[in-house]
Parts: structure tokens; C-alpha cells; sequence
């Protein structure tokens, strides 16, 4: 007989559905949002909030087209029609090893029929950095 697989959603992933549910219903301005990711941000136990600081200052400088938002409770960017276009999903959130960085289809990053939407992240460094940099700038493209 086949196992049927575990579909339930950990405690860490309700609260984030519940927390999108939340922010789809909310009307806030553009700096309250702004606002909203720098205190998600201050909230967040390191090595996530030297991460989050980074990737903010990073997309706030390389394309400040991208509005700040929060996406499942976590920070994110979004475009001009309000559709998120990167985010970054803190370690401590869900328990596991490392931070991601991730892409939505909203993002320019398509090459061929494969690609890559998300990366694994344990340290900013200078080389990590200008990846970075350059994934925002093609994403907001």
C-alpha cells in the first residue's frame, strides 16, 4: 500500500498564510509598506537580519524602482503594478539552515526553458554581493 504524503502545513507555514491573508486585505500606503520590511527586518534574529539589511540596501540601490513590501511575512520587493518580484525568506522563519533568496515569475531572470528562482544563503560576502546586485538588476530589467 502507498504512503499518502504529509500535505499538512507546519505552525511556521500557517502563519505565513495567515500573515499574506493579511497583508492582501490591508490598504497601506507606500512608506508604511517601506516601513513594515524595516521593522520586519529589525525584528529578525541574526544572521537573517544582516542578511535582510544587505539584500535591502542592495535593492533599494539598484533598482529603486521596486516598492518594499511584506510577502508571507517576509520581505519583499514589488513592481510598479504591485506584483512581488523578489524576496527573501529568513532562515529563523522556518527553522532550516539558511535564508533564501527568491525570484517570482514576475521577475526578468527567464533563460531558455531552465533557470534558477531561488538561492540559498548562509553569508553576504563581496563576490555573493555583486550576484546579487546583478539578479536585482535583471529581475526589475
Amino acid at each position: 500500500m502507498a504512503e499518502t504524503p504529509n500535505t499538512q502545513l507546519t505552525a511556521e507555514e500557517r502563519q505565513a498564510v495567515r500573515q499574506l491573508a493579511a497583508e492582501k486585505r490591508r490598504k497601506a500606503s507606500p512608506e508604511e509598506l517601506a516601513q513594515e520590511v524595516l521593522d520586519k527586518i529589525a525584528s529578525m534574529p541574526q544572521p537573517d537580519r544582516t542578511q535582510a539589511e544587505k539584500i535591502h540596501e542592495i535593492v533599494t540601490r539598484v533598482a529603486p524602482q521596486l516598492a518594499p513590501k511584506t510577502y508571507y511575512g517576509s520581505p519583499a520587493y514589488a513592481d510598479a503594478k504591485g506584483k512581488v518580484v523578489l524576496f527573501f525568506q529568513e532562515a529563523s522563519k522556518f527553522k532550516v539552515r539558511y535564508g533564501t533568496l527568491a525570484f517570482t515569475d514576475s521577475a526578468g531572470l527567464d533563460d531558455g526553458t531552465f533557470w534558477p528562482t531561488s538561492w540559498a544563503l548562509t553569508e553576504i560576502t563581496p563576490a555573493v554581493e555583486k550576484q546579487i546586485a546583478e539578479l536585482v538588476r535583471r529581475a526589475a530589467g
